[in-house]
């Protein structure tokens, strides 16, 4: 078994020290899905969501998480995010929405949280924007898709694993 990073000889949490790790440019891309009724898809594509574009402020909020991800993970640290992107991808079956995230930096440490918390930020954005609309809807499937850069190199789920 792996030793745990975040875990000090005694067992206690602290935050990995990456002062003496070289920066490198580094990647990650996840994606999540929120399910919904086909009647709320809809009213998400006519754009007649009681709450205004729900897309845009989704968006806006997954790159808003992106760039707070250390404050809200605890024992990450805080990057200087060089590209934060979400995008969203509608599906008629089933219905719902296919939220990605990208993420990338020139840092000491990866960004696979950064881009995991940007899906999962812009899902419960679109939630909290549908609700009234839509109390059954369900956020699932939020993994890494890719990850490129630092020491273990390159990481591609495999296709159709959810």
């Amino acid at each position: 078994m792996t030793k745990l990073t975040h875990l000090d000889d005694k067992g206690e949490a602290r935050m990995v020290d990456v002062s003496d790790k070289a920066a490198t440019h580094r990647t990650a891309r996840a994606e999540g899905f929120i399910a919904m009724a086909p009647a709320t898809l809809a009213l998400i594509e006519e754009g007649s969501a009681k709450k205004g574009d729900v897309l845009a402020a989704a968006r806006i909020a997954g790159i808003m998480a992106a760039k707070k991800t250390g404050e809200l993970i605890p024992l990450c640290h805080p990057l200087a995010i060089t590209k934060a992107s979400v995008r969203f991808e509608p599906s008629r079956e089933p219905a719902g929405i296919r939220v990605t995230a990208e993420v990338k930096v020139a840092g000491q440490t990866g960004v696979e949280m950064e881009a995991l918390t940007a899906v999962s930020v812009a899902c419960l954005t679109l939630y909290d924007m549908l609700k009234a609309a839509d109390k059954a809807m369900v956020i699932g499937g939020i993994r890494l898709l890719e990850k490129t850069g630092g020491r273990s190199g390159t990481y591609r789920a495999a296709e159709g694993k959810r």
